[in-house]
Protein backbone atom coordinates (compact mmCIF):
# COMPACT_ATOMS: atom_id res chain seq x y z
CA UNK A 1 0.00 0.00 0.00
CA UNK A 2 3.24 2.43 0.57
CA UNK A 3 4.33 2.07 -2.77
CA UNK A 4 1.12 2.54 -3.86
CA UNK A 5 0.53 5.91 -2.32
CA UNK A 6 3.67 7.27 -3.35
CA UNK A 7 3.06 6.49 -7.41
CA UNK A 8 -0.63 8.34 -6.65
CA UNK A 9 0.87 11.30 -5.64
CA UNK A 10 3.84 11.11 -7.88
CA UNK A 11 1.38 10.70 -10.46
CA UNK A 12 -0.63 13.29 -9.66
CA UNK A 13 1.24 16.09 -9.23
CA UNK A 14 3.17 14.53 -12.72
CA UNK A 15 -0.10 15.08 -14.50
CA UNK A 16 -1.01 18.22 -12.74
CA UNK A 17 1.96 20.11 -13.81
CA UNK A 18 2.54 18.75 -17.09
CA UNK A 19 -0.67 18.58 -18.54
CA UNK A 20 -2.33 21.00 -16.06
CA UNK A 21 -5.41 18.18 -16.09
CA UNK A 22 -7.38 19.08 -12.94
CA UNK A 23 -9.78 16.35 -13.24
CA UNK A 24 -7.39 13.93 -13.23
CA UNK A 25 -6.13 15.03 -9.66
CA UNK A 26 -9.63 15.15 -8.80
CA UNK A 27 -10.16 11.29 -9.29
CA UNK A 28 -7.79 10.69 -6.91
CA UNK A 29 -9.71 12.36 -3.56
CA UNK A 30 -11.61 10.79 -1.71
CA UNK A 31 -15.23 12.85 -1.63
CA UNK A 32 -14.42 13.51 1.62
CA UNK A 33 -11.09 15.48 0.89
CA UNK A 34 -9.99 18.14 2.92
CA UNK A 35 -6.88 20.70 2.65
CA UNK A 36 -5.67 22.11 5.72
CA UNK A 37 -3.53 25.23 5.60
CA UNK A 38 -0.90 26.48 8.50
CA UNK A 39 -3.50 29.63 9.15
CA UNK A 40 -5.98 27.01 10.46
CA UNK A 41 -8.36 27.17 7.52
CA UNK A 42 -9.22 24.15 5.26
CA UNK A 43 -11.20 23.63 1.47
CA UNK A 44 -12.98 21.14 0.38
CA UNK A 45 -12.35 19.11 -2.50
CA UNK A 46 -14.43 20.98 -4.63
CA UNK A 47 -13.23 24.17 -3.04
CA UNK A 48 -9.17 23.19 -3.21
CA UNK A 49 -9.78 21.99 -6.49
CA UNK A 50 -10.94 25.12 -7.56
CA UNK A 51 -8.33 26.83 -6.44
CA UNK A 52 -5.74 24.61 -7.87
CA UNK A 53 -7.62 25.33 -11.43
CA UNK A 54 -7.02 29.74 -10.98
CA UNK A 55 -3.73 28.87 -9.73
CA UNK A 56 -2.53 26.97 -13.11
CA UNK A 57 -3.32 29.94 -14.83
CA UNK A 58 -0.06 32.31 -13.93
CA UNK A 59 1.26 28.57 -12.59
CA UNK A 60 1.45 27.52 -16.12
CA UNK A 61 4.87 27.14 -16.76
CA UNK A 62 6.24 26.49 -13.11
CA UNK A 63 8.72 23.93 -12.55
CA UNK A 64 8.65 21.44 -10.13
CA UNK A 65 11.77 19.45 -9.15
CA UNK A 66 10.84 16.69 -6.57
CA UNK A 67 13.66 16.03 -3.82
CA UNK A 68 12.03 13.80 -1.72
CA UNK A 69 8.80 11.57 -1.74
CA UNK A 70 8.44 9.12 1.68
CA UNK A 71 5.68 7.09 2.86
CA UNK A 72 4.78 5.48 5.88
CA UNK A 73 1.69 3.74 6.54
CA UNK A 74 -1.42 5.53 4.91
CA UNK A 75 0.52 8.97 4.71
CA UNK A 76 3.00 10.31 2.07
CA UNK A 77 5.22 13.37 2.42
CA UNK A 78 7.08 15.36 -0.95
CA UNK A 79 9.26 17.85 -0.63
CA UNK A 80 9.79 19.97 -3.86
CA UNK A 81 11.42 22.94 -5.04
CA UNK A 82 9.07 25.10 -7.36
CA UNK A 83 10.12 28.22 -9.35
CA UNK A 84 8.44 29.93 -12.44
CA UNK A 85 10.50 30.66 -15.26
CA UNK A 86 13.06 33.00 -16.03
CA UNK A 87 13.89 35.42 -12.54
CA UNK A 88 10.21 34.28 -10.70
CA UNK A 89 11.00 33.34 -7.08
CA UNK A 90 11.62 29.93 -6.00
CA UNK A 91 9.37 28.29 -3.15
CA UNK A 92 10.26 25.16 -1.11
CA UNK A 93 6.86 22.85 -0.45
CA UNK A 94 6.24 20.48 2.17
CA UNK A 95 3.15 18.10 1.44
CA UNK A 96 1.47 15.31 3.07
CA UNK A 97 -1.06 13.49 2.08
CA UNK A 98 -3.06 11.04 4.15
CA UNK A 99 -4.72 7.97 2.10
CA UNK A 100 -7.82 6.26 3.12
CA UNK A 101 -8.92 3.45 0.97
CA UNK A 102 -6.98 4.34 -2.10
CA UNK A 103 -7.56 7.76 -2.61
CA UNK A 104 -6.24 10.98 -0.77
CA UNK A 105 -8.29 11.60 2.08
CA UNK A 106 -6.23 14.82 3.49
CA UNK A 107 -3.89 17.00 2.36
CA UNK A 108 -1.35 19.80 3.98
CA UNK A 109 0.92 22.25 2.34
CA UNK A 110 3.64 24.05 3.67
CA UNK A 111 5.09 26.81 1.24
CA UNK A 112 8.53 29.50 2.23
CA UNK A 113 9.70 31.67 -0.46
CA UNK A 114 13.34 30.38 -0.98
CA UNK A 115 14.56 33.91 -0.65
CA UNK A 116 13.48 34.35 2.93
CA UNK A 117 14.66 31.10 4.56
CA UNK A 118 16.89 32.72 6.50
CA UNK A 119 14.96 35.12 8.42
CA UNK A 120 12.68 32.33 9.32
CA UNK A 121 15.47 30.12 10.80
CA UNK A 122 14.88 32.80 14.44
CA UNK A 123 11.13 32.78 14.16
CA UNK A 124 10.68 32.92 17.84
CA UNK A 125 12.66 35.84 18.47
CA UNK A 126 11.09 39.36 18.64
CA UNK A 127 10.37 41.85 16.52
CA UNK A 128 12.43 44.18 17.87
CA UNK A 129 16.07 42.35 18.78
Amino acid sequence: MTTENKSTVQRALAELVETGDVDALGALLSDGFVHHRPDSTSSTKTEWLAAVRSALIPLADMQVEVHHVLADGDHVVMYSRRRLPGAGPGIAVVDIWRFDDGLIAEAWEIIEPVAQATANLAWWESADH
